[in-house]
């Protein structure tokens, strides 16, 4: 259970937010600070987000400033830390959540510069959170003791980690990893229903853990739904939630194209083969969805299509040169839709899956202001020229919708 209370405009909000800010490092009741809206000069950089850690045994505030191409990270003293906070809302930020243990407070500035205090605290009773050790132990977002990892075998009856699965483990706590960041700048409501749909789910280790770290990390109302063409692995993963009591996770049986959200806030597809990642793609484009993440691979499309460039030619002379540009070009086709289409989108090397070497992720967020994409659509015309790309899967999926100009 949860409330939500908007405390009416006033000059004190910003005060009373700085306030509670201190008193959460006070008590240790700080999860993490995010500060959005960036309105500074400096247009790369998109937003801080600061969580507590511990440096030599002193408290500190760790402040990421996430850029569009990079990171950089700054350890403070909390008093500095804060007096820099302070400083920069609201000048270089207009939004702000503060996630404690109780739940989140929320500081918006309007563009007259007016402060508005949201909270969105749990009824039930807070837990005792301390600061990471940032010297010792790299932070986890889920814990071990979860019952889901006991249920599908990746830790022990007594709660620890079983050493065959160390791996697995490591990969889930990456993905979540990289879907909190993503979340942070998303946008979507703090108090918003999240609905994810996981495309090839398989035995649901990520699903699970999508859907445990929504509800009992973030206390936040999710329903997940993993789609998995085996029936046997939906057979399982049903009867573990009902064990498990999961509400509002259920996984159905089907693919992308059989299985097809009239709305979703999430869309994952991990290794969906060749063009099902179009299609996943697709399916979050047309749904809205303000987080895509896939991991593509077997790129087929492209291939057969791709004409070596004169230059290019004693290069791509040789198979395994000739099918690495293929696929970086397949992915680089894709994350140039989705910006096209109005998301940030970044392509990175994500931690190797089980059973497999492919390990590149496709991450795209989508964007508070939509922006003209002629420009972009144009240069992607051009590359596709350059390689005699005559089609393109997503491509022709955007252009029947009308996500694309035809």
């Amino acid at each position: 259970m949860s409330s939500s209370s908007t405390a009416p405009t006033a000059p004190d909000a910003r005060a009373q937010f700085l306030r509670q800010l201190a008193d959460a490092l006070a008590d240790g009741s700080l999860t993490k600070l995010v500060l959005a809206r960036h309105v500074g000069a400096d247009q790369s950089l998109q937003r801080i987000i600061a969580k507590p850690v511990q440096i030599k045994g002193e408290p500190c505030l760790q402040l990421v400033y996430r850029h569009q191409t990079r990171d950089i990270t700054r350890n403070l003293p909390l008093q500095q830390a804060q007096a820099l906070i302070a400083e920069l809302l609201p000048q270089s930020f207009r939004n702000a959540h503060l996630f404690i243990t109780e739940g989140e407070v929320q500081l918006e500035f309007s563009k007259k510069g007016k402060p508005m205090l949201r909270h969105h605290l749990s009824q039930q009773a807070p837990r005792a959170a301390a600061p990471a050790a940032h010297d010792r132990e790299k932070k986890r977002y889920l814990e071990l003791s979860r019952p889901f990892l006991r249920d599908l075998g990746v830790t022990d009856a007594q709660g620890a980690l079983i050493p065959s699965m160390s791996r697995k483990w490591k990969q889930i706590n990456k993905f979540i990893e990289v879907f909190d960041h993503a979340l942070a700048g998303a946008p979507v409501a703090a108090d918003q229903l999240l609905r994810v749909a996981d495309f090839g789910s398989g035995k649901g280790y990520l699903t699970f853990a999508m859907h445990d770290y929504l509800r009992n990390s973030l206390g936040r109302e999710a329903q997940v739904t993993g789609v998995e063409l085996r029936p046997d692995m939906v057979e399982l993963c049903n009867a573990a939630t009902a064990r498990l009591e999961h509400p509002g996770l259920v996984f159905e049986c089907g693919d992308v194209r059989s299985v097809v959200p009239e709305a979703i806030e999430v869309m994952i597809a991990l290794h969906a083969c060749d063009i099902a990642t179009d299609y996943a793609i697709h399916t979050g484009i047309r749904c809205n969805a303000a987080i895509i993440m896939c991991s593509p691979c077997c790129h087929k499309q492209i291939r057969p299509q791709l004409h070596s460039p004169g230059l290019l030619q004693p290069m791509l002379q040789y198979g395994l040169h000739l099918g690495q540009q293929a696929e970086m070009l397949t992915d680089s086709l894709r994350a140039l839709y989705l910006e096209a289409c109005g998301y940030e989108t970044k392509v990175f090397e994500f931690i190797s899956l089980e059973h497999t070497n492919k390990n590149k992720m496709i991450l795209a967020v989508k964007r508070r202001q939509p922006q003209d994409n002629a420009a972009l659509l144009e240069k992607i015309s051009q590359l596709k020229a350059f390689y005699g790309v005559q089609e393109h899967c997503l491509e022709s999926l955007l252009r029947a919708d009308g996500l694309i100009a035809g």
